[in-house]
């Protein structure tokens, strides 16, 4: 094993340096991102949620003894470099459904946007995987008990591939209709190639029945879900949404039901980070995520 990658340790009551760093950030850059007239967002959104993902990181070694940032910084910084080409994937399938826009959007010129953008989707994973390793940690998920098996037999995993394909072709022909599954196909397409891989993947969980991955992950993105629309609904530049049938009973800027979408959503990135990973790193990543008490 990597000696940078340590097995959940005993808590930790001594705050990091780095959680207090995050409240710092968190507390500066909301306010300004709140208070401030015209155009900020482009700036004040990635050291907010730098904040966030080094206060989440900071609760999570107090509660493990251990955590992302201080497993391996060099692994924690490629999450960082992997979250935004993996944020855009979602936009290129965006173009198709048109599900959100970002308001503000005509004030930069494509290669500005895509500059400020690609800075700002690089804490989506940090911030995703931090909070999901957080949940890991809560009483009620961490006494799950054992469920059913799944997802080990080769003919699931083909199965769950063709799936995978079928949902994304139905996606791109009726967009108005099966909008919902780009939060799902993804997910279904990679799991299976990180399988045939030997990647890291959820299945190596749920095939022993140990489904508490797969809950951190869903609380996880539950979590930033509600972070992301809450910071968002004062901000500007912001994306606002126009989802068909289901465009009603808003929280903040985003339909109640839409907050669905980041159950699978954070699936999406466990899968695709540990895809991208295998071609850029040369180092084993399986214990470096720790999204259960059994993990390592």
């Amino acid at each position: 094993m990597n000696k940078s990658i340590q097995i959940e340790n005993a808590p930790n009551k001594i705050w990091p340096i780095h959680g207090w760093i995050g409240l710092g950030l968190v507390i500066v850059f909301w306010t300004l991102n709140w208070s401030l007239a015209g155009l900020r967002t482009q700036w004040g959104f990635f050291p907010l949620w730098l904040g966030y993902c080094l206060t989440v990181d900071a609760l999570v070694f107090v509660r493990k003894g251990s955590s992302l940032l201080t497993r391996s910084l060099s692994k924690y910084a490629g999450l960082f470099l992997i979250s935004a080409p993996g944020w855009w994937l979602f936009e290129i399938l965006n173009l198709r459904t048109q599900n959100w826009i970002y308001d503000g959007r005509e004030y930069f010129t494509d290669f500005e946007y895509f500059i400020l953008a690609s800075i700002s989707f690089s804490t989506v994973m940090p911030a995703v995987f931090g909070s999901a390793e957080l949940a890991s940690t809560f009483g009620w998920i961490k006494h799950i008990k054992k469920g059913p098996r799944f997802g080990s037999e080769p003919m699931t995993v083909s199965i769950v591939f063709v799936e995978g394909l079928l949902m994304l072709s139905m996606l791109l022909v009726w967009p108005r209709i099966f909008f919902p599954l780009m939060w799902l196909s993804i997910y279904f397409i990679i799991e299976p190639v990180n399988v045939w891989l030997g990647n890291t993947s959820l299945v190596r969980h749920t095939s022993n029945g140990n489904w508490r991955p797969v809950f951190s992950l869903w609380v996880g993105g539950l979590m930033c879900g509600f972070f992301w629309e809450m910071w968002n609904f004062y901000s500007y530049p912001k994306w606002v949404y126009q989802i068909p049938l289901l465009d009603f009973a808003h929280v903040f800027e985003m339909p109640l039901l839409g907050y669905g979408g980041y159950i699978p959503f954070a699936m999406e990135l466990f899968a695709l980070y540990h895809l991208v990973n295998r071609f850029t790193s040369k180092e084993s990543n399986q214990n470096y995520l720790q999204l259960s008490s059994g993990d390592g």
